[in-house]
């Protein structure tokens, strides 16, 4: 008799605990059930491309000028250049400008040859050492914008003889504000096209996949390249800047789901 109730109040432990575990997955199919997971094959997505434009006033300049000097040996020419080169410089400082904003662009020397009378038994050419040239390439960049046509008259003046390039760009700390600026718009120019290409789709914006940035060039408004120094030396060179447009884009690929 003892081992026939041991029995039986086994069975009925076994009834019970059956029925808590298919109460408890039962439950757990139904919360379950709540949460819609859209598999990454599955997503409906859209790309668009937006972008900002902004017209800026540039607050950075930037001259290039140089000396070129001529002679017999290479120490003459580099000599005749140095000279005429530190007297320049002076002169440009004299407007304002201090050293830390003055680099050197460049500098290079090398022998120049000219072809003698032709043999007259051979008619072979050749060549003969004529001298050596010399050429000592500066900029100047500085944000003050109203010396730019200072810089090229006094640099002129004391006897530069090249102008190779007058341009107006951006600072970094300008140009960094800008982009800043920029993208935020750009993104919101992408999602507003997107919403109009899905609206007739009977589509709506439910989140954002991916975003990626465009660089951001903005483009140096050039006002001389290569000037001629002859027509500088006996009047003021006015220089003047402009405006210039700068654009940046981004690419945001938008999740869209049914309005």
């Amino acid at each position: 008799m003892p081992t026939k109730k041991m029995l039986a109040t086994l069975a009925a432990v076994l009834i019970v605990s059956t029925a808590i575990f298919a109460s408890l997955e039962v439950s757990q199919q139904g919360a379950y059930g709540q949460t819609t997971v859209i598999p990454a094959s599955r997503e409906r997505t859209v790309s668009v491309t937006g972008s900002a434009t902004e017209s800026v006033t540039p607050d950075l300049v930037t001259v290039q000028f140089g000396v070129d000097t001529d002679a017999k040996t290479a120490k003459d020419a580099i000599s005749e250049n140095s000279q005429l080169m530190n007297t320049v410089v002076a002169a440009v400082q004299g407007t304002g400008i201090t050293t830390d904003e003055i680099s050197t662009a460049g500098f290079s020397i090398y022998p120049v040859y000219n072809d003698s009378i032709p043999d007259p038994s051979t008619g072979i050419h050749k060549s003969v050492l004529a001298g050596y040239h010399a050429s000592n390439m500066l900029y100047v960049k500085t944000t003050k914008l109203s010396l730019a046509g200072n810089i090229v008259d006094s640099a002129v003046g004391a006897g530069a003889n090249r102008v190779d390039d007058i341009s107006f760009s951006l600072s970094p700390d300008k140009q960094q504000s800008m982009q800043d600026d920029l993208l935020g718009k750009a993104i919101l120019n992408a999602k507003s096209r997107a919403e109009k290409a899905i609206v007739p789709l009977e589509q709506k914006i439910i989140g954002v996949k991916a975003v990626n940035l465009s660089e951001f060039t903005p483009t140096p408004m050039p006002v001389y390249h290569g000037a001629m120094v002859a027509s500088m030396v006996d009047k003021s060179t006015p220089v003047f800047t402009a405006n210039q447009q700068v654009t940046t884009t981004v690419n945001v690929t938008f999740l869209i789901g049914d309005q």
